[in-house]
């Protein structure tokens, strides 16, 4: 009998989880990584049928208790499940050894954060790079893998095949290679990065926890419809649009979510996209303040551990979001216990666009200082050319016409620097 289209498609997502919790763990964190894992799950597309946990230390062979994994397998087989996913990360031996017993392909928190980006790679860099964070997540374990894959395939490595001696010096060879056309993109974007503060635009990114609702906000705030989900890294690929700050010229760029615990191989494979971020005049850190305070403390936590070494003290803009979901008691009740973690609190409703005046309001009040200046030009061909540079380079408060023309000026520092070295060039 052939099976439908949409129940085989179904049939083949049907995932078990499972978690492994230390005894002296906080039940409560232990619960919310927990939800974690699931969100996860949602977003790359698996249906969970099945749940597993287990209080202990970690077992060197399994994770978890060898009973405990015999109980995993008698799920697999009643759930009719095609894939198991740990919280946990696994060594490749513990993969080997589930997968044995299992007789499924076996995964960790990781690997599925890499099939997650995987699917939202939608241009050359991005998918450079995600292949980059798989090719790092797999060079530690290419001796071992060899070395088990070399005796039998076995279904928990996703079919890999026969490996040979020179598995892992191809896997270097490939990262060499990545890493190098990664880095001439860096470059380019570097370049791109002078040429916008040369041309007076301020840089701004939002940053913050995955499912914030940053995509949601970037609409607000630019009038974009960049694609925003209930739904973790919906956006993989940064995107830049212009920001209306009254007179100041600033771009806004809304980059990839912060997510628990994000694994430094998973970082460094993304730094060019991280940089957006980190090479900033100015970050918005996006918080769901709708959240439990405990939940918004730690998400806090995770985005200021992955900011704080590397932005160079860059201001931040901490933007509650989803205040609509809220009472103002219940929102004061919130900020009384995440007020310390969160630094320049803006109050908004990126879905209802409330708040979006006085966020642009503090993003100005936090952009680098602009100086004033007066000064004049000469009434003539050349004069007026000038003029029409100021106002693409700044802010013309006054303009007055007569034998020169008289000009109130507000630019950044380089822009004044360079109207004094005309008038210096003009009394000479």
């Amino acid at each position: 009998m052939k099976i439908p289209a949409e129940q085989k498609i179904e049939t083949e997502n049907r995932v078990i989880l499972v978690k492994r919790t230390n005894p002296r763990a906080d039940p409560e964190r232990s619960e919310y990584l927990f939800e974690e894992l699931r969100e996860l799950t949602k977003a790359a597309g698996y249906v969970p049928v099945g749940e597993l946990t287990q209080i202990r230390f970690p077992d060197s062979k399994y994770q978890l208790g060898r009973g405990k994994i015999e109980e995993l397998a008698e799920l697999v087989r009643i759930k009719r499940a095609e894939k198991v996913i740990f919280y946990n990360k696994l060594s490749t031996i513990q993969l080997f050894n589930i997968s044995e017993i299992c007789r499924c392909q076996v995964i960790d928190k990781f690997q599925l954060i890499l099939e997650i980006f995987a699917k939202r790679a939608t241009t050359r860099r991005s998918k450079l790079q995600v292949e980059l964070a798989r090719l790092r997540y797999e060079v530690p374990r290419a001796r071992a893998i060899v070395s088990i894959l070399k005796k039998e395939e076995k279904a928990g490595f996703m079919g890999l095949g026969d490996y040979e001696d020179a598995y892992e010096q191809g896997l270097k060879k490939r990262i060499t290679r990545i890493e190098s056309e990664l880095e001439s993109a860096e470059k380019d974007d570097e370049s791109l990065r002078e040429f916008r503060h040369r041309k007076g635009f301020s840089l701004v990114s939002l940053a913050g926890y995955t499912n914030a609702g940053k995509s949601t906000l970037f609409n607000s705030i630019v009038d974009e419809s960049v694609e925003a989900q209930n739904m973790l890294f919906t956006t993989l690929v940064p995107t830049t649009r212009a920001l209306d700050l009254g007179g100041r010229k600033a771009l806004l760029t809304d980059t990839v979510g912060f997510i628990e615990e994000l694994p430094h191989w998973l970082v460094d494979a993304f730094k060019s996209t991280l940089d957006e971020i980190f090479l900033s005049d100015l970050i918005l850190l996006v918080v769901d303040v709708s959240e439990k305070p405990e939940i918004i403390l730690q998400k806090l936590s995770t985005a200021h551990d992955t900011l704080w070494d590397r932005i160079q003290g860059i201001p931040v803009i901490t933007v509650l979001n989803k205040t609509d979901l809220l009472k103002a008691s219940e929102l004061e009740a919130v900020m009384e216990e995440i007020g310390y973690m969160a630094p320049n609190p803006v109050f908004v409703s990126a879905k209802e666009k409330a708040g979006m005046q006085e966020l642009k309001a503090e993003i100005i009040k936090h952009l680098p200082a602009w100086s004033f200046y007066s000064f004049s030009l000469p009434n003539s061909e050349k004069g007026m050319s000038i003029l029409s540079w100021l106002y693409e380079e700044g802010i013309v408060h006054r303009v007055e016409y007569g034998e020169r023309i008289s000009v109130d000026y507000e630019a950044r520092t380089e822009v004044i620097s360079r109207i004094r070295s005309l008038e210096l060039n003009r009394d000479e």
